[in-house]
């Protein structure tokens, strides 16, 4: 399994719109063979930060999901809502590998 993070930098004005972005592409990735596990808003402290997490099973499953950008007509139309509202300023994604609780059970 691999996991992208992705880091994002929001303008604190367009968290309404941010929701709007983030909740169609937790749709896609849950619809394209990912399981999404959520958008992390900010609370509290500096206003501008979020994050997102999604795995794949590999990365090959990652990049066939990729493929479908700027051709797949919802993604276009997600990816629309950050761009005509502005409310991304920046991003930065990386991929790790999860340890999660039931991969703590002895082996």
């Amino acid at each position: 399994m691999i996991t992208c993070v992705v880091d994002y930098t929001i303008d604190p004005k367009q968290v309404a719109a941010f929701e709007r972005f983030a909740r169609e592409w937790m749709r896609l990735v849950d619809l394209h063979g990912g399981r999404h596990h959520g958008y992390f808003l900010p609370a509290e402290g500096a206003s501008d930060r979020a994050l997102a997490l999604f795995s794949f099973d590999s990365l090959a499953a990652y990049e066939q999901y990729r493929s479908r950008f700027g051709i797949d007509p919802e993604f276009i139309a997600a990816d629309r809502i950050r761009d005509e509202s502005g409310c991304v300023l920046r991003y930065e994604r990386s991929f790790m590998r999860p340890l999660l609780p039931q991969d703590l059970a002895p082996r």
